[in-house]
């Protein structure tokens, strides 16, 4: 009576058939792990908000990142924070500082590693900004962007493979790039946060980074969750002033301008990040019962990738390697 075209079902029978069909494919590879280090030694400090989570320092990154690297992830993203913290944020550029010994100890011990480096102000200044700020608390684009290209500059002399600026600043790709190329650092690659909301899901991270804000929020500069049209023309700026991979964060509340911007820029390599709050909840879902963590995981990650991310930066890379 009907024919054999109103019959896909019999290619979901058994797991092998379904694997013969199966559009997205996720690996090992596809994940970014994010790291936090913290001055000290011999010391691992258990993130509270992000269970299972957990702060590193400088020492101990040897070790890590061999582990991840068994685990076939094969690249990091490291954030530091700092022993002291000022208006100017001064140890973000310091060529001792926490981020720059990170990059050198990752590359010691895992020279394959591809280590991108987060360049921002929020973890290094005394009052949480993501920028240099006047004493009205109005960020001050331009002087920031000086303060970036310093810190872009003193990562890359450390061994970073890509800077990702991260602060929403206007024009900080095409200044990190001037920076970088006159320093004979045509190597770096950018990964601009081009598409950063002010999202509610950040807020286990900042205990992570110890970067809230003393005051105000970061709305005068991270992007509107209700704006779409603005993800695409934030991306469109960055590509043209010489990003060579763009991100979208977070990721599971906005697939769909994941999908767009995959749409608009088809060769772009496109990032997106898993970020704290969609890692927390889950996290609180599971060890109450009310999830299976690991098929969530599995279908959350795929789904990003499926949306159009070439690259996924989440917490839950080391973990769900496994399951790869």
């Amino acid at each position: 009576m009907f024919g054999p075209a109103t019959r896909p079902r019999r290619l979901r029978r058994t797991a092998a058939i379904r694997a013969w069909v199966r559009e997205t494919a996720l690996a090992p590879s596809d994940l970014t792990y994010p790291l936090f280090v913290e001055p000290g030694r011999d010391t691992r400090t258990p993130i509270a908000a992000m269970p299972g989570q957990t702060r590193f320092t400088v020492d101990l990154l040897g070790t890590v990142v061999k582990e991840l690297r068994t685990r076939g992830i094969e690249s990091v993203l490291l954030f530091g924070l700092p022993a002291a913290k000022d208006a100017q944020g001064s140890e973000s550029y310091a060529a001792a500082g926490i981020a720059q010994q990170a990059v050198r100890a990752v590359k010691d011990a895992e020279p394959a590693m591809a280590v991108i480096t987060d360049v921002c102000l929020c973890s290094y200044t005394d009052h949480g900004h993501c920028g240099l700020v006047n004493a009205r608390g109005d960020i001050l684009n331009d002087a920031t962007l000086a303060v970036l290209q310093r810190i872009a500059v003193s990562h890359a002399d450390a061994g970073a493979d890509a800077v990702a600026p991260s602060g929403m600043m206007d024009n900080m790709v095409s200044a990190l790039r001037a920076a970088l190329d006159e320093r004979q650092r045509q190597d770096t690659a950018i990964l601009s946060y081009a598409v950063k909301y002010a999202s509610a899901f950040y807020g286990p991270f900042r205990e992570a980074a110890a970067g809230a804000p003393r005051f105000g929020d970061r709305s005068t500069y991270q992007m509107d969750p209700a704006n779409r049209r603005e993800a695409l023309k934030e991306a469109q700026l960055d590509l043209a002033q010489g990003a060579d991979m763009i991100m979208v964060k977070p990721a599971l509340a906005y697939l769909d301008v994941i999908r767009e911007i995959r749409a608009q820029a088809p060769s772009a390599p496109l990032f997106a990040y898993n970020v704290s709050g969609e890692y927390a909840m889950l996290k609180a879902a599971a060890q109450q019962g009310w999830l299976d963590e690991q098929a969530a995981v599995l279908e959350i990650l795929g789904s990003v990738k499926r949306a159009g991310a070439d690259q996924i930066v989440t917490y839950h890379a080391a973990d769900i390697a496994i399951a790869l």
